[in-house]
């Protein structure tokens, strides 16, 4: 099991939940940023589990209503409060956070550690992160959460199909804005100091090309530039128009069309060979891309 399904498997144990799926990128200098989805619709009654005490926080999207949530920390009751479909709430690793299971649930989860936090800053030029703002079972109204989190439950739901830059994006994502709207700090007008040279855009686009997969990380890539990663990815967008995982996507959808021009090879075979995880993945990204799925594509183009 890999170190994501052993982050989910461990949070999911405390919340009583069997199978809770994860993804985590490591594009930051030692240590991690993790999403776990957890749903237990038949909860026995208790207190949930206690994770390891340790500077992090847990972030996490709501995604159904927990009315009467008895919430914990450092081993004693807290508040009691309504917990609300579609709110965030901030949970400090640090105080032991626990809380009654007595209904149903499902919730996203971020697992922040401060030392990535501490990165995302550093690398946008910022002093660290403080104390993240929060009240223990007061929840917020955060479209950014929501908007990253229903990008990443499809990953999470179907993990053959999620290439690395992908997450490793949208969880740098996820920490960005944690650090902004929670820790204070503003990076949305830090500098991304131009693109890449020229030598550096071609370089990225082979090392990206070269791997249709994406097993590739943001962080490889970006140290093979030597730059941090943050600034790659920012850079990288600046030169191409495209953060790295949709300039990727694109790559694949390009590299369809060409094997479509030989009628002998089927469509999920043409799937594999562009790095698409199935045919189905192939059509869903190939007609948001192309406005047109890849059979009408070759009819069209090629003819019958």
């Amino acid at each position: 099991m890999n170190q994501a399904g052993l982050y989910g498997r461990q949070l999911g144990r405390r919340l009583q939940v069997d199978q809770a799926p994860a993804l985590m990128t490591r594009s930051l200098r030692s240590t991690e940023i993790a999403v776990t989805e957890c749903r237990n619709d038949a909860p026995e009654p208790g207190l949930s589990g206690s994770l390891p005490g340790e500077d992090a926080y847990l972030v996490s999207l709501k995604l159904r209503d927990y009315p009467q949530c008895e919430c914990w920390e450092e081993g004693r009751p807290v508040i009691t409060a309504d917990v609300k479909s579609g709110a965030t709430y901030l949970y400090d690793l640090r105080r032991d956070p626990r809380y009654i299971i007595d209904k149903p649930f499902h919730s996203v989860f971020f697992y922040l550690p401060r030392a990535a936090l501490d990165s995302i800053g550093q690398q946008a030029g910022t002093s660290r992160v403080g104390d993240l703002d929060y009240q223990c079972g007061i929840g917020s109204d955060d479209d950014i959460i929501r908007q990253i989190s229903a990008s990443l439950l499809a990953g999470l739901h179907r993990p053959h199909e999620v290439n690395q830059l992908f997450v490793d994006h949208l969880l740098l994502a996820i920490g960005a804005h944690v650090v902004q709207a929670y820790g204070g700090l503003d990076i949305t007008g830090t500098p991304t100091r131009g693109g890449l040279a020229n030598w550096q855009v071609r370089r990225a686009c082979e090392r990206l090309a070269a791997d249709l997969e994406g097993k590739a990380t943001l962080q490889q890539i970006a140290a093979e530039l030597g730059l941090s990663t943050s600034h790659f990815s920012r850079a990288f967008r600046a030169s191409t128009g495209f953060p790295p995982h949709q300039w990727l996507l694109r790559q694949r959808v390009a590299k369809a069309k060409q094997l479509l021009a030989d009628r002998r090879l089927s469509l999920s075979e043409i799937a594999i060979a562009a790095g698409f995880a199935n045919q189905s993945h192939l059509t869903r990204v190939f007609s948001s891309i192309a406005g047109i799925s890849p059979g009408a594509w070759r009819r069209d183009k090629i003819g019958r």
